[in-house]
């Protein structure tokens, strides 16, 4: 089965494009600057969005591999204004996510009381998957930031200055777009590096809040329609050219406790995340951490994610933010 995958293009002179792919073959779309302006024509047209982009017609042909090396691929969704692009996510999702997390908090209460985290992940497992129009359990949920914290396949990822740890989190991230009337649009799906600083959370499991407020990156590619129930990629770590950590990870609806439309229910059944014209991309989650395995990122280190049926992968350095303390100043 082939994948229909839409991709942004900027050229060196700054000039913006939609790149149309499927299996190995990939045009640029006539007259299309971005997929957000895409999805509002298939909205405004009541068309799916791959019928939307096969109707305007076929511009030149395109290696997308030469364009990924060459740093011409954005992240395959923006806004014009970042503050109506919300990043968002939820945790606990997939089968054996619990056991870092509970771990990491175990280690930190010093208790064999059952972990939050670990009811939580239970909770998802006996209610996360209804029958088809029911509700089901609500997962855990947590606010990443706006669009000025979204970076593309091969862009550094910045910790804070402040920052304790900047690790990688590899998963796939539903893309959807508010239509006029309030209603929600999936668009695709993306692979990711929803990217958090776990020594924070670690901490205390309060401040997670805290350790999410850090960018976040997306592959190249939107993958149009149903992606498949199971999704198997690798997840990366190089330092200095070399390999320093490697694992492979699971996502999609067949490795997870809870269905994509429980968790797209839990997100936009709150008024708020149904604003006419906003983007939304909302991170599944992951069961697969370098810092479950000890391992200690430094600046430098790069992150590569890839995973079928993606055909590039996600390259980003890690690197670290000045940030000068911050003053209030009294009005």
């Amino acid at each position: 089965m082939t994948y229909l995958r839409l991709l942004q293009h900027r050229a060196a002179d700054g000039s913006r494009s939609v790149i149309l792919a499927e299996g190995d073959t990939a045009h640029f779309l006539p007259g299309v600057t971005s997929v957000r302006e895409l999805a509002q024509r298939a909205i405004a047209a009541g068309e799916t969005l791959a019928d939307t982009a096969r109707a305007c017609g076929q511009g030149a042909d395109v290696d997308i591999r030469a364009e990924f090396d060459a740093g011409r691929l954005l992240a395959p969704i923006d806004h014009a204004d970042a503050a109506h692009l919300i990043l968002s996510g939820t945790g606990l999702t997939h089968l054996g996510s619990a056991e870092g997390r509970d771990k990491m908090h175990r280690e930190a209460a010093a208790s064999e009381k059952q972990t939050d985290s670990m009811r939580m992940f239970l909770e998802g497992l006996e209610g996360g998957k209804p029958a088809p129009g029911e509700v089901g359990q609500q997962p855990e949920w947590f606010y990443k930031g706006d669009g000025s914290q979204l970076v593309g396949p091969r862009d550094p990822l910045p910790m804070p200055a402040f920052a304790k740890d900047g690790s990688e989190e590899p998963e796939v991230a539903g893309i959807y777009i508010v239509g006029e009337d309030g209603t929600p649009y999936r668009l695709g799906f993306a692979l990711a590096n929803e990217y958090s600083d776990h020594v924070t959370e670690r901490h205390n499991y309060l401040w997670l809040a805290h350790s999410k407020l850090r960018r976040a990156a997306l592959g190249a590619e939107l993958l149009l329609g149903t992606p498949p129930a199971g999704i198997e990629g690798t997840s990366r770590i190089r330092r200095g050219g070399e390999l320093l950590w490697e694992k492979p990870f699971l996502s999609g609806e067949a490795n997870m406790s809870h269905t994509i439309a429980n968790l797209e229910h839990h997100h936009f059944k709150y008024d708020l995340f149904r604003r006419p014209g906003d983007i939304h991309v909302h991170f599944f989650g992951t069961a697969t951490l370098s810092f479950s395995d000890g391992v200690t990122t430094q600046e430098g280190d790069v992150f590569e994610i890839s995973a079928f049926p993606f055909a590039l992968p996600l390259a980003n350095p890690l690197a670290r933010a000045d940030a000068p303390a911050v003053a209030v100043k009294a009005l």
